[in-house]
């Protein structure tokens, strides 16, 4: 069965973007520190990188080695609908679980108007492809950490104080087993946790 895998930055206090959204505040270290970062990164999980920014970092025809399905909430969404780009991840089959979102935004994402738990349901019973990558946001992350099988966490050294958290839902201790955990000259910490 395909599993659900929740690959997400977080800084110290839990936080997957600020208040208003933003993202630019993890440090990534001098430039050599996060070049390298992110190329280890980048060929480790190539499809999670936009499908715009793919050709500058040199994927243009990496194959996808982990995922080949996005589910993401408008959130997450946003910013690329912000920028005038309606199919972020054009290399993968892209869902957004919106109740607001027009469903014809673009031909090549799917938008959830209903329970996203039912879609990963559907989505982890398929009986062939990669993992599903559940992009964020919070809130969605709430919804579906019944069916979340692994997390792949980034954890940057600094503290957002507020905004969005990486789980936005009810009180459910769910607890992960570390499988790995790689530690990076810029401090960040990847870490990949199981479902016990």
């Amino acid at each position: 069965m395909r599993k659900l895998v929740y690959y997400v930055a977080v800084s110290l206090d839990g936080r997957i973007a600020g208040p208003g959204g933003e993202f630019d505040f993890f440090p990534g270290g001098d430039e050599q520190q996060s070049a390298a970062y992110s190329t280890w990164t980048n060929t480790l999980f190539p499809e999670t990188v936009p499908t715009a920014y793919r050709a500058a970092v040199g994927l243009t025809d990496a194959p996808n080695r982990h995922f080949d399905t996005v589910v993401m909430g408008l959130g997450t969404y946003r910013p690329a609908l912000d920028a005038g780009i309606t199919s972020p991840y054009a290399h993968l089959r892209q869902y957004v679980v919106s109740s607001t979102l027009k469903p014809d935004t673009d031909p090549a994402v799917t938008v959830v108007p209903g329970d996203p738990l039912t879609l990963v349901r559907e989505l982890k019973r398929e009986d062939a492809g990669l993992n599903v990558w559940l992009c964020g946001g919070g809130k969605l992350a709430g919804a579906l950490l019944p069916e979340i099988d692994e997390l792949v966490v980034k954890n940057y050294p600094v503290v957002a104080g507020a905004g969005i958290p990486a789980f936005d839902g009810a009180f459910d201790p769910t607890v992960f087993d570390v499988a790995e955990r790689t530690a990076f000259p810029n401090g960040v910490t990847l870490t990949r946790l199981t479902r016990r």
